[in-house]
Protein backbone atom coordinates (compact mmCIF):
# COMPACT_ATOMS: atom_id res chain seq x y z
CA UNK A 1 0.00 0.00 0.00
CA UNK A 2 1.87 3.10 -1.03
CA UNK A 3 -0.85 5.84 0.26
CA UNK A 4 -2.71 5.07 3.25
CA UNK A 5 -4.97 8.14 3.37
CA UNK A 6 -5.83 8.05 -0.12
CA UNK A 7 -7.18 4.30 0.19
CA UNK A 8 -9.28 5.30 3.13
CA UNK A 9 -10.86 7.92 1.12
CA UNK A 10 -11.66 5.85 -2.09
CA UNK A 11 -12.83 3.44 0.67
CA UNK A 12 -14.86 5.97 1.99
CA UNK A 13 -16.42 7.13 -1.03
CA UNK A 14 -16.81 3.84 -2.71
CA UNK A 15 -18.73 2.82 0.47
CA UNK A 16 -21.12 5.88 0.29
CA UNK A 17 -21.88 5.61 -3.50
CA UNK A 18 -23.43 2.17 -2.34
CA UNK A 19 -25.07 3.41 0.20
CA UNK A 20 -23.13 1.54 3.45
CA UNK A 21 -23.75 2.51 6.70
CA UNK A 22 -20.44 1.49 7.75
CA UNK A 23 -16.73 1.51 6.17
CA UNK A 24 -13.34 -0.35 7.67
CA UNK A 25 -10.79 1.04 6.99
CA UNK A 26 -6.64 -0.14 8.12
CA UNK A 27 -4.17 0.93 8.76
CA UNK A 28 -4.99 3.71 10.89
CA UNK A 29 -2.23 6.31 11.16
CA UNK A 30 -2.52 9.52 13.33
CA UNK A 31 -2.71 11.50 9.78
CA UNK A 32 -5.46 9.35 8.62
CA UNK A 33 -7.44 10.03 12.11
CA UNK A 34 -6.79 13.59 12.20
CA UNK A 35 -8.29 13.87 8.95
CA UNK A 36 -11.31 11.42 9.97
CA UNK A 37 -12.05 14.27 12.86
CA UNK A 38 -11.78 17.21 10.64
CA UNK A 39 -14.37 15.96 8.18
CA UNK A 40 -16.27 14.80 11.31
CA UNK A 41 -16.24 18.44 13.10
CA UNK A 42 -17.55 19.35 9.70
CA UNK A 43 -20.32 16.88 9.20
CA UNK A 44 -18.65 14.98 6.52
CA UNK A 45 -19.40 11.35 8.15
CA UNK A 46 -19.94 10.11 11.39
CA UNK A 47 -18.50 8.97 14.30
CA UNK A 48 -15.56 6.93 14.06
CA UNK A 49 -13.74 4.38 16.18
CA UNK A 50 -10.38 2.87 16.19
CA UNK A 51 -10.34 -0.97 16.75
CA UNK A 52 -7.54 -2.56 18.73
CA UNK A 53 -6.13 -5.76 16.44
CA UNK A 54 -2.76 -7.41 16.30
CA UNK A 55 -2.26 -6.82 13.14
CA UNK A 56 -2.61 -3.32 13.20
CA UNK A 57 -5.76 -1.30 14.05
CA UNK A 58 -8.88 -1.23 12.33
CA UNK A 59 -11.06 2.16 12.34
CA UNK A 60 -14.95 2.15 12.01
CA UNK A 61 -16.16 4.80 10.31
CA UNK A 62 -20.20 6.00 10.28
CA UNK A 63 -21.29 7.04 7.19
CA UNK A 64 -24.48 9.28 6.72
CA UNK A 65 -24.59 9.98 2.87
CA UNK A 66 -23.00 13.44 2.72
CA UNK A 67 -19.69 13.28 0.92
CA UNK A 68 -19.81 14.00 -2.68
CA UNK A 69 -16.30 13.28 -3.70
CA UNK A 70 -12.90 13.11 -1.77
CA UNK A 71 -9.47 12.27 -2.70
CA UNK A 72 -6.17 13.28 -2.00
CA UNK A 73 -3.96 15.51 -3.88
CA UNK A 74 -1.29 14.35 -5.38
CA UNK A 75 1.26 15.76 -5.86
CA UNK A 76 1.37 17.32 -2.57
CA UNK A 77 1.70 20.80 -3.68
CA UNK A 78 3.54 23.73 -1.05
CA UNK A 79 1.47 26.66 -0.59
CA UNK A 80 1.75 30.33 0.93
CA UNK A 81 -0.66 32.02 2.52
CA UNK A 82 -2.01 33.81 -0.06
CA UNK A 83 -2.41 30.96 -2.42
CA UNK A 84 -5.59 29.32 -1.70
CA UNK A 85 -7.96 31.05 -4.04
CA UNK A 86 -5.57 29.03 -6.77
CA UNK A 87 -6.32 25.98 -5.01
CA UNK A 88 -9.89 26.35 -3.91
CA UNK A 89 -10.84 27.08 -8.24
CA UNK A 90 -9.17 23.94 -8.63
CA UNK A 91 -10.04 20.99 -6.38
CA UNK A 92 -13.15 22.67 -5.23
CA UNK A 93 -16.41 22.95 -7.43
CA UNK A 94 -17.77 26.12 -6.14
CA UNK A 95 -16.32 29.05 -3.62
CA UNK A 96 -17.41 28.09 0.03
CA UNK A 97 -18.13 24.75 -1.12
CA UNK A 98 -16.14 21.71 0.30
CA UNK A 99 -12.79 22.20 2.26
CA UNK A 100 -9.01 21.50 1.54
CA UNK A 101 -6.92 19.90 4.20
CA UNK A 102 -3.53 21.39 5.02
CA UNK A 103 -0.65 19.88 6.64
CA UNK A 104 0.39 23.77 8.59
CA UNK A 105 3.58 24.04 11.04
CA UNK A 106 0.75 24.07 13.65
CA UNK A 107 -0.77 21.10 12.59
CA UNK A 108 -3.41 19.62 10.17
CA UNK A 109 -6.16 22.14 9.43
CA UNK A 110 -8.82 22.82 6.93
CA UNK A 111 -8.26 25.84 4.20
CA UNK A 112 -10.70 28.21 6.35
CA UNK A 113 -8.82 27.74 9.92
CA UNK A 114 -5.43 28.11 7.80
CA UNK A 115 -6.67 31.39 6.07
CA UNK A 116 -7.94 32.70 9.49
CA UNK A 117 -4.64 31.92 11.22
CA UNK A 118 -2.50 33.24 8.00
CA UNK A 119 -0.28 30.12 7.29
CA UNK A 120 1.02 28.36 4.53
CA UNK A 121 1.52 24.51 4.18
CA UNK A 122 1.21 21.21 1.72
CA UNK A 123 -2.15 20.39 0.83
CA UNK A 124 -3.41 16.62 2.25
CA UNK A 125 -6.84 16.05 0.55
CA UNK A 126 -10.22 17.91 -0.49
CA UNK A 127 -13.61 16.39 0.34
CA UNK A 128 -17.25 18.35 -0.72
Amino acid sequence: MNDPLASTLSSILNAEKVGKKICVVKPASNIIKTVLQILKDNSYIGDFEVVKDNKGDLIKINLIGRINKTGVIKPKFSLEKDEFEKFEKRFLPAKDFGLIIISTSKGIMTHYAAKEKNLGGVLLSYCY
